[in-house]
């Protein structure tokens, strides 16, 4: 077992989470849902980078939601911080190795649909990676060959959208597309992304889907909508507006995972 991941352990006290939830930009509110049993900034785990964009705390939660247990990657270190996308590979093999089998992705996207305003909630049910890159580049064993067809389990996303059906909550669902970031795209890339499938546009994510593929791990991933694409409405895009507006979609999320925990949808 990595240093890493027996740190967790460790922390664990011997029980094993039912899932793990990598938290994106302004979606503090889910963590702030959680009965806190501890509290580890990465700077105390070996190999966790810490994130240096605004809004990632930076830290990994134990805890209980929905009276479950489990373990919360508050902050990602994103592609274009440093150029690596494999920079999320050593959270994503602790998670693996503590023996979780679940793993929920969150991120904050730009819309490139006229139907899915900001504040909207979107499960992801599949993924274009425009940006090319890939967290396996230089893995030397045949692994690195990871089928993706399901990369976003089914049974998961049913879970999510049974559980906000149940609590009134809307839920869109929609293909992401993954741009490296970290400037916001043209009105023509949005275009582009249209033509090509995608509802939603961000800059995280889909490394992290691709790792924890490899690792064995389901994935089911949701978008909170703060802004529309570039050209959509003629104002200009920012990281302040996304702070601003990711907390009024990440409370209808936190309400969502809660209900799917609390319902048994992580339960093997």
């Amino acid at each position: 077992m990595s240093p890493a991941a027996e740190l967790l352990r460790q922390s664990l006290g011997g029980g094993t989470p039912v899932a793990a939830m990598v938290l994106g930009s302004g979606l503090g509110d889910l963590a702030a849902q959680l009965e806190v049993d501890a509290r580890i900034p990465f700077a105390a785990i070996p190999g966790f980078s810490a994130s240096a964009v605004s809004g990632h705390a930076g830290e990994v939660i134990l805890g209980r939601l929905g009276g479950r247990p489990v373990l919360v990657v508050s902050g990602r270190v994103h592609y274009y911080e440093s150029g690596d996308p494999g920079a999320m590979r050593p959270v994503i093999a602790a998670i693996a190795e503590l023996g979780i089998a679940s793993l929920l992705l969150t991120n904050s996207a730009g819309s490139v649909r006229d139907d899915m305003a900001p504040g909207s909630v979107m499960a992801v049910a599949d993924h274009i990676a425009l940006s090319g890159m890939n967290p396996l580049i230089g893995e030397a064993s045949d692994a690195r060959f990871v089928g993706m067809t399901a990369a976003y389990d089914a049974d998961l996303r049913a879970g999510m959208a049974a559980a906000a059906e149940r609590l009134g909550e809307p839920l869109a669902a929609g293909v992401y597309m993954w741009f490296s970031g970290p400037s916001f795209e043209t009105p023509a890339e949005i275009r582009m992304a249209r033509l090509l499938g995608a509802d939603a546009v961000g800059m995280s994510t889909v490394p992290e889907t691709i790792l924890a593929r490899f690792f064995g791990l389901r994935v089911v991933a949701a978008s909170v909508i703060t802004n529309f694409g570039a050209g959509m409405t003629g104002a200009e895009l920012s990281h302040a507006e996304t702070k601003e507006m990711a907390p009024k979609g990440g409370a209808r999320l936190s309400r969502i995972v809660e209900a799917m925990l609390r319902e048994g949808v992580f339960d093997d």
